[in-house]
């Protein structure tokens, strides 16, 4: 076996597991919890009061207008400061449900407005108010709209992880700079690292596939 293909066989458990315990829990977490904190900035933009309007659209343009990589060290290195000490994988876990929730609630608010009109007008006419209306009718039919981009945004947050790294989060490209450190061999290490992002993002590019087949079955 040449030199290079043992390389990539001994550290593909290692990168793999990393991928497997940190990425992906990382990544399914932080997509929940910004799923969670966006559907309700998305709510309060379109029907909130306006005080909370302000703040929700502030909380949308900061997180939107500064780079990830600057508000996970913003959070992790530099919270302390304020006497805030979190360890490396919370800090990353706040810091993706932030840049989830930001994105995601511009997905799922123009989902929303997305619905015609007429949707509300019907169900109000048979006796619904706005809270059924919302639960019963528009959101039902907004899954359908907002389904393709957020699967693409879990995709992307997939590879976005990898920022993890500069906050000491052992995930994969992390364990992939640790054995270059030790092998001297970064083409054929980060390659690897990649043919496992590529892997993952894969096979959940193929479940999105499948959901959005379920899912249209009830349109």
């Amino acid at each position: 076996m040449p030199p290079w293909l043992q390389l990539m066989a001994d550290s593909f458990w290692r990168l793999f597991s990393a991928g497997v315990m940190f990425t992906l829990p990382l990544a399914l977490l932080s997509f929940v919890c910004g799923l969670a904190v966006g559907f309700i900035v998305a709510l309060i933009r379109l029907y909130g009061p306006q005080p909370l309007k302000g703040i929700a659209d502030f909380y949308v343009w900061v997180i939107r207008g500064t780079p990830l990589l600057v508000q996970l060290f913003l959070i992790f290195y530099g919270l302390p400061s304020a006497g805030i000490t979190l360890d490396a994988f919370p800090a990353a876990l706040i810091g993706f449900t932030l840049s989830v929730g930001a994105y995601s609630s511009e997905i799922i608010r123009g989902a929303i407005v997305s619905v015609p009109k007429a949707q509300w007008e019907a169900a109000y006419a048979i006796g619904m108010d706005s809270s059924q209306a919302m639960r019963r009718v528009i959101l039902p039919q907004s899954v359908f709209v907002s389904l393709p981009p957020l699967a693409n945004s879990f995709i992307s947050l997939i590879k976005d992880t990898s920022l993890a790294a500069v906050i000491t989060v052992p995930e994969m490209f992390l364990a992939a700079q640790r054995i270059v450190s030790v092998t001297y061999e970064p083409l054929i290490l980060y390659v690897e690292a990649a043919i496992i992002y590529l892997a993952f993002s894969t096979v959940l590019g193929k479940l999105q596939i499948k959901l959005e087949v379920y899912f249209r079955r009830y349109e």
